[in-house]
């Protein structure tokens, strides 16, 4: 069971649940102003941390720097929403559906606090911020006080009066997550082109020569018969461009990814807390007057 000495080391530090998965970071926790131990812890889930998620620590467990507890990751996120910004304190009756939500014996929780753990009080309930201010979790009354603030009139105390008031601001955390933003791929097909080259060819003509009968020549002009008639065939040759194709690698191609960066700017709203004083005084004449800074008396 977690101590109240154990909220300042749990706040901002991890939630993991059942099985080991980490759920996020504790933002709040709630006690239980009958007994002042904690009964609830708020884990910041979601995108950013952009909501809370109510668990009950009543059965969880502080591990060196991180909080466990018996619930799984899916059935925390999926717990009922309770907008705690309004007010800051759960009702009974958000209490109740909550201690149903995780299958909690109602009647169990309505139990008498343990002996040396009782302090008197209204059932008011708040919340433990960063700085460790502690409330309490409502577990009887559905009225509510921020944390740090003032006691009302005639509600009981048990330690001394802090006139102090603690001013909290929101902060802006902006990260990144990776998304897939498309697909590329690389495709072969085959195209069909013309391509023209000229090659020189060659190819035989006839041609007739006449030579005059010399001293040279006449015996073999007149080695032959008088008058006769012969043939003499020549074959005549020729050349023709023939096409053939042969495949042969020409490059090699492959895809690659780089990353680049860019500058984005993200714009979000904060809020703030102002404190400003306000005085009342009684002038001569016996009426009551309030000085607020900056529009002066009323």
């Amino acid at each position: 069971m977690i101590t109240r000495e154990e909220i300042s080391i749990l706040l901002d530090h991890p939630v993991y649940d059942g099985d080991g998965n980490k759920i996020g970071d504790a933002k709040h926790v709630f006690l239980d102003d009958a007994s002042g131990r904690p009964e609830w812890v708020t884990v910041k889930t979601g995108m950013f941390g952009s909501n809370e998620s109510f668990v009950p620590i009543r059965d969880a467990a502080l591990v060196q720097d991180h909080l466990e507890v018996p619930y799984r990751k899916d059935k925390i996120k999926n717990a009922p929403n309770v907008d705690i910004d309004a007010g800051g304190h759960l009702s009974m009756d958000e209490e109740q559906r909550l201690y149903d939500y995780y299958g909690i014996n109602w009647d169990s929780v309505l139990g008498e606090p343990e002996e040396g753990e009782r302090t008197s009080g209204t059932g008011t309930a708040g919340t433990a911020g960063a700085a460790g201010a502690a409330g309490a979790a409502g577990l009887r009354d559905d009225t509510f006080r921020e944390a740090g603030a003032p006691r009302t009139t005639g509600e009981a105390r048990t330690g001394p009066r802090d006139d102090a008031m603690t001013r909290s601001e929101e902060e802006m955390h902006v990260g990144v997550e990776r998304r897939e933003t498309g697909r590329a791929r690389l495709r072969k097909y085959v195209v069909t082109e013309e391509v023209q080259q000229t090659v020189p060819v060659r190819h035989e003509e006839v041609r007739v020569e006449r030579e005059p009968i010399t001293d040279a020549n006449r015996d073999e002009a007149m080695s032959g018969p008088d008058i006769s008639e012969a043939e003499h065939e020549v074959t005549l040759h020729e050349e023709r461009a023939v096409v053939t194709t042969e495949t042969v690698p020409v490059e090699r191609v492959r895809m690659t990814t780089e990353e680049t960066s860019e500058e984005e700017t993200v714009r979000g709203q904060v809020r703030k807390e102002r404190i400003e004083a306000e005085t009342e005084t009684e002038d001569r004449t016996g009426r009551h007057g309030r000085d607020v800074p900056g529009k002066g008396r009323e």
